[in-house]
């Protein structure tokens, strides 16, 4: 059975915006502009899919809603638990918590704001892919860059500490295909 997905990461935030662990926001002002631009380019990649799926966070329904895809929500396209370091910025905790901030960056085990681990969301989102992958069809989903740099991670079969060397910008996507077990990696050509 092949499933295709095209991951697309939520337009901008505040959060992004100021380097940021987010809380559950919207879009901002630019991310809602930008998502209206870029509506014509997503639309007919939701048309042709068997689903539409976005993550459960306010951001990513007001990305599907704005590419004018009807997505359902789903669980598995959650964002990375932050713990109680969401809402605060980088840099606040690189002078709060350095030695969590190193930890976090250094070693995918590591988990020291309370939440989810690197390691453990990768897991997370291997388990939610191979589940389409045996559900077949096309999908596109909408969620968020800590879960498509883990995608990534799974579907190249990288050591998870290659997450961090991974960017995934506002509506940046990826497609990503599995036949008979194997999964590939698409990049697209700019249009």
């Amino acid at each position: 059975m092949t499933v295709r997905i095209v991951m697309v990461c939520h337009g901008s935030t505040e959060a992004l915006r100021r380097a940021a662990f987010p809380l559950d926001e919207g879009l901002d002002e630019h991310g809602t502009k930008q998502v209206a631009d870029a509506a014509h380019l997503f639309a007919p990649a939701g048309a042709e899919s068997s689903s539409a799926l976005c993550g459960p966070s306010l951001r990513c329904r007001q990305t599907a809603a704005g590419l004018g895809v009807t997505a359902e929500t789903d669980e598995g396209l959650r964002d990375c638990d932050t713990g109680h370091w969401a809402g605060r910025t980088l840099a606040d905790l690189r002078v709060e918590d350095p030695e969590g901030m190193t930890a976090w960056l250094t070693d995918p085990a590591a988990a020291p704001h309370g939440g989810e681990s690197v390691l453990t969301l990768v897991g997370r989102v291997a388990a939610w892919l191979e589940s389409r992958h045996e559900a077949g069809g096309r999908v596109v989903a909408i969620t968020h860059p800590a879960v498509i740099r883990a995608a990534v991670v799974h579907v190249l079969g990288t050591p998870p500490e290659a997450f961090w060397k991974i960017d995934a910008e506002p509506l940046s996507h990826v497609r990503l295909t599995a036949h008979g077990g194997r999964w590939r990696l698409r990049l697209s050509q700019a249009s």
